[in-house]
């Protein structure tokens, strides 16, 4: 029975597999999954509930706008125009927009590089065909659509794990490999710095590097610093245990066999020794994504991170600060909060699955 077949038998790591797949899905796709766009704000519509729906030959809803607010309880009056049912819908037309388009923003007065063009829709997964608006999670302080804002601000909270991951595992690898494969004065330095850096605290280094970047910087450039920051900080746990494994794999017959033939130690290192620690790689890698979502998260909750209008779920979190909004609209706070427990809850629960599923020792069972 190889690999692929424990893992697929594991049912918490299909669970975690299954949520992921969603979830990426889901936000590679916003602009066909959200319903608005995610920074337009409607007229007098701040703070709304989520929209109730209704049934009379079939599901629609009613327009919703904010009415006076009690200023002794600060709840809001809704007024709800029952005269004009707005019909709720599937594929509903919408502006047109770019499915999966891929593009790298890059820094004032260049032009941004599109990698993947996309195709162009004018489609929406549901919408209402109508004048009211259907916000399945209700709207924020501005207006603005929170079931919107939530899919598009994943991009950035899922995929800077994986931008994350690809910057600062191929430079612990290679840096474990190198001190592993030769040892001496340059294991020694290596490691020396791989100590240093791991005795850095990341969520307050992070904090305190941000707190002095100007505060001109685009979102792109925080995500950009964030993901970079974190990466340097990052490859000095992976080194360390890839140098312990090189440390054993450079004396086996087929290593010494490539050294015998005359093959350059660069080459042997990521040719022959790094392929060896491919296994616990794989493992790393999907329960280190975790550490790069919760470092974004926190720094956009305090305001540190990617900064308004520009969604991501750390700052959609940022709400909670205000006592007032975290008791009368639970709405805003819940979803972006079970969001991240969910995506961090199902990559630990795809590394424990994999880890399991490449122990060399349940293979041989």
């Amino acid at each position: 029975m190889n690999w692929w077949q424990r893992l697929k038998k594991n049912p918490l790591a299909r669970f975690g597999a299954m949520i992921l797949f969603v979830f990426y899905l889901s936000v590679i796709a916003a602009d066909f999954v959200a319903p608005y766009d995610p920074y337009d704000s409607q007229p007098n519509g701040s703070l709304l509930p989520p929209t109730s729906i209704h049934w009379a030959s079939g599901f629609h809803v009613y327009p919703t706008t904010q009415g006076d607010t009690n200023i002794e309880t600060g709840e809001r009056k809704l007024i709800i125009d029952s005269s004009q049912p707005t019909r709720l819908s599937l594929f509903v037309e919408g502006a047109e927009y770019q499915l999966f388009k891929l593009s790298m923003p890059l820094p004032p007065k260049w032009e941004e590089v599109t990698i993947f063009p996309g195709i162009s829709l004018n489609r929406h997964l549901f919408g209402t065909v109508g004048e009211a608006k259907f916000n399945i999670l209700g709207t924020d302080d501005q207006g603005r659509d929170q079931f919107s804002r939530l899919v598009h601000g994943g991009r950035i909270s899922l995929f800077i794990g994986i931008f994350g991951i690809i910057i600062s595992y191929p430079l612990g690898l290679l840096m474990g490999g190198i001190s592993g494969y030769f040892g001496g004065v340059v294991d020694t330095i290596i490691m020396r710095l791989a100590e240093v850096l791991m005795t850095f605290p990341s969520i307050y280094l992070l904090a305190a590097l941000s707190g002095i970047l100007s505060p001109q910087l685009t979102s792109t450039q925080r995500f950009i610093l964030i993901v970079v920051i974190t990466a340097v900080i990052s490859w000095a746990g992976l080194a360390r245990v890839i140098r312990g494994q090189v440390l054993s794999i450079k004396e086996r017959e087929f290593v010494q066999a490539a050294i015998a033939m005359g093959g350059k130690p660069l080459y042997i290192i990521i040719r022959h020794v790094l392929p060896q620690t491919a296994s616990y790689v794989v493992i790393s890698a999907t329960l280190a994504i975790p550490s790069f979502i919760g470092a974004e998260a926190v720094l956009s909750l305090i305001g540190l991170g990617i900064q308004q209008p520009d969604p991501s779920w750390g700052n959609m979190l940022s709400l909670a600060s205000n006592a007032s909004i975290l008791v009368l609209q639970p709405w805003l706070i819940w979803p972006p909060a079970i969001l991240i427990i969910l995506t961090v809850l199902s990559f630990n629960l795809l590394g424990d699955g994999l880890r399991d599923a490449l122990d060399p020792r349940s293979l041989q069972r």
